[in-house]
């Protein structure tokens, strides 16, 4: 847990509980316990400590908080819950070196906040990630960082949970060194260097915050910068609290209450209970299981290399960037030069804006670019490891790329369709090979967004998944494992979505009051917005292959039997393609716009279309906005469940949440609607189900129903939904 040695006349305190030396009870105890023993050897001039293996201690042990949370305790040492761990530190009679290298996160942070002396490697990792669970540094972080930086640093760095650099914390005057070596045996050396100097002038505690003058302006700006990028969060503005007290606090002590005081409105939040679910949600989505006992344990995917992207577009080089940026050579296929030249001048162009933003440097980004082999050759992709089509939505266009694939492509490639809806299985009926075929549904843009869905197909192999879940946490994103339907899991659930918000309108909202509804709730945008940045047109293209572009007149009210409606068609009839032509459900100041604008001229429209269809519009209230939009989606998760789409809820959680921009502090669709209350869920579910019967998704999930009857916790769930498969 922590072992303890003297190495001539320094106590060296070694932290050792892999893989990240997380500070559990146990590890907090010995590591109290080794600095009383050193106080106690009159031979001990100073202590160090440091982390065994990969790093310093990453934080507190997230599993023994949960389980703490769940019994309504903090998170403190022994039967005392107003005691704080390694109190001993700044009362210590030898002086304390931290040395830090690899993660320094959470409560390990605080813990060298503590040391007098704190050295760190060069490519050490410090930061507050607290406030992402929905909680804050309880263990007096957020009294120490300000009188250690400052209150402008520690306003900067504890709300909103980013990592900094070790240059970045030697600069706020949290360092002492910085080193390149081993961090053992620098940090030794430096320990002995400062032995015999004075040394309580740098307890942290002691220190006065130095910019405390200015303290109004800061934390109003905090709070403002709270309400861009954290909204309808709580635990951002908590931390302001906290930090805050560190000077409006008379004392170092009474700071400590008030932070206390806000780590327990956190702690029993349910935000903090959505956060952390999410949080190990995340870590639960990229394992699966196959009937046998074939799940990412016991199957391992074939190795892989080299990869090869078909077509050049917005989507391809998305993709080519994202295995580029972690050392994968990639070749870049498209149909013609001038395409292809556009997609090389795209990933050129992605490549100097992240160096302006100084996400790498000049020479890394040429190293990246080094691996691209851009080619107009189809025959480059066969000696590709993994080969990835991202070419138009189009059917016939995919198998075509697929049979070409399957002649040219060597034995054991993984073929990989970047589909957002379309069948694997018919795509993979194009090859001799469907076991090596797979769906890998990126979201735009590529190279940034984390989100996977993993679509197998029924010919789709164990080693084939395997691979291509190796594949996803490669290039660093979180591959969930989904089955082959419409929509698969993201998009079939964001079609009931969509189309509620679309009827909404038809009765009687405008498309500014749906989007205010849904981005109050805590969405980056609401469905009209999002329409008009994805593109009208796109929707309205595939709708006329189904349908036939004759019927799209504006009077259609139902196809097959189910509820149609006509007001996108419309839109698009009159050039309203979104924010490339200016125009959609709303109006930008010119094509290409991000500033959306309610138009007049779209509520004449909406108005002459129900005259028209002899719609009676009406008055809808936000509530009946919110559960439409958010329990028609919800009810189709349940179906996805149900029939085996989704292995977990979990899946479907991670898969909104990183992939749509659900409001994390409430957990993700499943999470939300077992917060909210299954019976209440499933009965206003009923209720718009007699309210609109030619509306499909509202008839009631079975398994909703059956989850709901036998009030069947959301751990059991996905056992539930099996046992009916």
């Amino acid at each position: 847990m922590a072992d303890y040695s003297v190495v001539r006349n320094i106590a060296v305190i070694a932290i050792n509980s892999p893989p990240v030396n997380a500070l559990g009870a146990a590890v907090r105890n010995a590591i109290q316990n080794g600095l009383q023993k050193a106080n106690r050897d009159h031979n001990v001039k100073a202590v160090l400590i440091y982390g065994k293996g990969q790093t310093f201690p990453a934080g507190a042990d997230i599993k023994e908080f949960e389980g703490r949370r769940a019994k309504g305790q903090e998170l403190t040492d022994g039967e005392n819950k107003s005691a704080l761990p390694f109190k001993d530190f700044e009362t210590s009679s030898k002086p304390v070196v931290a040395a830090v290298h690899g993660t320094c996160l959470g409560g390990g942070f605080e813990l060298a906040l503590l040391a007098h002396y704190r050295v760190a490697h060069e490519r050490a990792v410090f930061g507050f990630p607290e406030v992402k669970l929905g909680i804050l540094p309880g263990w007096g972080g957020t009294q120490r960082l300000p009188r250690a930086a400052s209150l402008k640093f520690a306003l900067e760095v504890i709300p909103f949970g980013g990592n900094l650099s070790a240059k970045v914390a030697e600069k706020a005057g949290l360092l002492h060194k910085i080193v390149s070596g081993n961090i053992y045996e620098e940090g030794l050396k430096f320990t002995q260097s400062i032995i015999g100097q004075p040394f309580q002038h740098l307890i942290a505690s002691q220190k006065d915050v130095p910019d405390k003058a200015n303290v109004d302006v800061l934390v109003q700006g905090a709070l403002a910068r709270v309400k861009r990028v954290s909204p309808g969060q709580i635990a951002p503005i908590f931390c302001i609290k906290a930090v805050e007290a560190s000077v409006r606090q008379p004392t170092f002590a009474e700071g400590l209450a008030k932070e206390k005081e806000c780590a327990a409105v956190l702690f029993g939040s349910g935000q903090a209970v959505a956060l952390q679910y999410a949080f190990f949600a995340e870590r639960a989505a990229t394992k699966w299981e196959l009937p046998g006992g074939l799940n990412n344990k016991t199957v391992k995917g074939r190795p892989f290399q080299t990869g090869c992207v078909i077509g050049a577009g917005t989507m391809g080089t998305g993709i080519a960037m994202a295995m580029l940026n972690v050392g994968i050579p990639v070749v870049l296929i498209e149909q013609n030069e001038k395409f292809l030249q556009h997609g090389v001048s795209i990933l050129q162009s992605l490549y100097e804006g992240s160096v302006k933003l100084g996400r790498m440097s000049p020479d890394q980004a040429k190293k990246c670019l080094s691996l691209l082999k851009p080619t107009i050759d189809f025959q480059q992709a066969k000696d590709a490891d993994i080969v990835i089509e991202a070419v138009f939505e189009n059917m016939d266009i995919k198998k075509e790329v697929f049979r070409k694939l399957d002649q040219i492509c060597k034995p054991g490639a993984m073929l990989c369709s970047n589909t957002s809806s379309l069948s694997i299985d018919e795509i993979a009926s194009a090859t001799s090979r469907p076991q090596d075929v797979i769906g890998i549904h990126f979201f735009v843009p590529a190279y940034h967004m984390r989100l996977l869905e993993n679509v197998k197909g029924a010919k789709t192999s164990p080693e084939t998944i395997a691979t291509a879940t190796n594949y996803g946490l490669k290039i660093k994103k979180v591959p969930v494992l989904v089955g082959n339907c419409h929509g698969f899991v993201g998009n079939r659930m964001y079609f009931k979505y969509g189309a509620e918000a679309g009827f909404m309108i038809e009765e009687g909202a405008l498309p500014q009051q749906v989007d205010q509804v849904l981005e109050d709730f805590g969405m980056p945008l609401g469905p009209l917005k999002v329409g008009d940045l994805s593109g009208l047109d796109i929707g309205w293209r595939i709708r006329q292959g189904l349908i036939g572009a004759d019927r799209l007149d504006g009077t259609l009210r139902e196809v097959l039997g189910e509820r149609y409606n006509s007001l996108p068609d419309l839109l698009c009839k009159q050039g309203r393609f979104g924010r490339k032509t200016g125009k959609g459900w709303y109006r930008y100041e010119k094509p290409g716009a991000k500033q959306p604008i309610a138009d007049d001229d779209v509520t004449d429209l909406i108005l002459q279309y129900c005259r028209k269809n002899g719609i009676q519009r009406r008055k809808i209230s936000s509530q009946e906005i919110l559960e439409r939009v958010l329990y028609s989606t919800i009810n189709e998760g349940f179906k996805i469940l149900e029939e085996g789409i989704a292995g977990k809820p979990e899946d479907i959680d991670v898969i909104w949440l990183m992939g749509y921009g659900w409001p994390r502090q409430s957990g993700g669709p499943m999470f939300y609607a077992n917060s909210v209350g299954l019976d209440r869920v499933l009965d206003r579910i009923r209720y718009y189900h007699q309210q609109h019967p030619t509306v499909p998704h509202w008839k009631p999930s079975a398994l909703l129903e059956r989850l709901s009857r036998g009030k069947v916790p959301m751990k059991d769930w996905a056992t539930q939904a099996k046992s009916k498969l």
